[in-house]
């Protein structure tokens, strides 16, 4: 539990010590889970989408193919982060705390949110959506949640928890702007 408190308030702190900031943006909210002690980042990307698919429901076969049950796409720049999470600590331990740290700043919707075996394989999730195989856990212990953000524009937060054993534990977001285009 301390563990865990410890946690939340790295993630709850001022990025500037002595400032207040009363919303991070939300690329903050992420580099906050690369300076953690106990999360090590293991793949990052950066570029701009047309008609990015955003899941918003589980993902199952439909008529031969995987799909999701509902979705989105949206045109826009994206950032995606995969983290091993390490010394100890559990993805779900960071997950919780960054989901409560996104729900506190009241600028966000939650669009979809699953876990366990009811967002579907993970085995799917890891290499058809997110490309990471890396990923691949035990279905119970999966998370994911999407969010509409409005800070400076209008964002799309996806967030990810996967863990296979103690040691494979890991957190992925993917961070949308929407409405950048290509040229």
């Amino acid at each position: 539990m301390l563990r865990v408190l410890g946690l939340a308030i790295v993630l709850c702190s001022p990025a500037v010590v002595g400032q207040e900031e009363a919303l991070p943006a939300p690329q903050a909210l992420l580099d906050r889970v690369d300076s953690l002690a106990h999360s090590r980042l293991i793949a990052d990307s950066e570029g701009v989408f047309v008609g990015y698919e955003i899941g918003l429901g589980a993902i199952q076969k439909i008529q031969g193919a995987w799909r999701f049950k509902k979705s989105e796409r949206l045109d826009g720049h994206l950032w995606t982060y995969t983290w091993q999470i390490i010394n100890g600590f559990s993805s779900l331990e960071v997950f919780e705390a960054l989901v409560a740290r996104i729900e506190a700043t009241g600028e966000n919707q939650l669009l979809f949110s699953c876990e366990g075996r009811r967002c579907g394989q993970g085995v799917q999730w890891a290499n058809r959506i997110f490309g990471q195989r890396i990923l691949y856990g035990r279905e119970d212990l999966q998370r994911y949640r999407v969010y509409a953000i409005k800070h400076a524009g209008d964002y799309r937060l996806l967030l990810y928890s996967s863990a296979r054993s103690a040691d494979r534990q890991h957190l992925h977001a993917e961070l949308l702007h929407i409405g950048e285009k290509p040229r």
